[in-house]
């Protein structure tokens, strides 16, 4: 499978609890994300569940989280953890 095509596909998941730990220290680390994600997305619904993606950003060791919905896309709007500190459309 080229790198381009796995990427298309979830890495892992983790729980709601999980998803949204992660998602609240990105934004207390990161100056600007909060500000982000309420111009951007809007909030997630209620799962027990939800996808992670390695991030597609060469030489990013790391994952992205679901922090919302796309405020004009039909997609996840996901926050990555690792260096590269991207956001992006699922």
């Amino acid at each position: 499978m080229t790198s381009n095509v796995g990427q298309n596909y979830p890495y892992t998941s983790e729980t709601e609890a999980d998803r949204a730990a992660a998602v609240a220290r990105l934004v207390a680390e990161r100056e600007g994300l909060a500000d982000t994600l309420a111009a951007e997305s809007t909030p997630p619904d209620v799962r027990e569940r939800w996808w992670v993606w390695k991030c597609p950003t060469q030489g990013c060791p790391g994952l992205l989280h679901a922090a919302g919905y796309s405020a004009e896309k039909h997609a996840v709007f996901v926050v990555c953890d690792g260096t590269c500190a991207k956001t992006f459309l699922r």
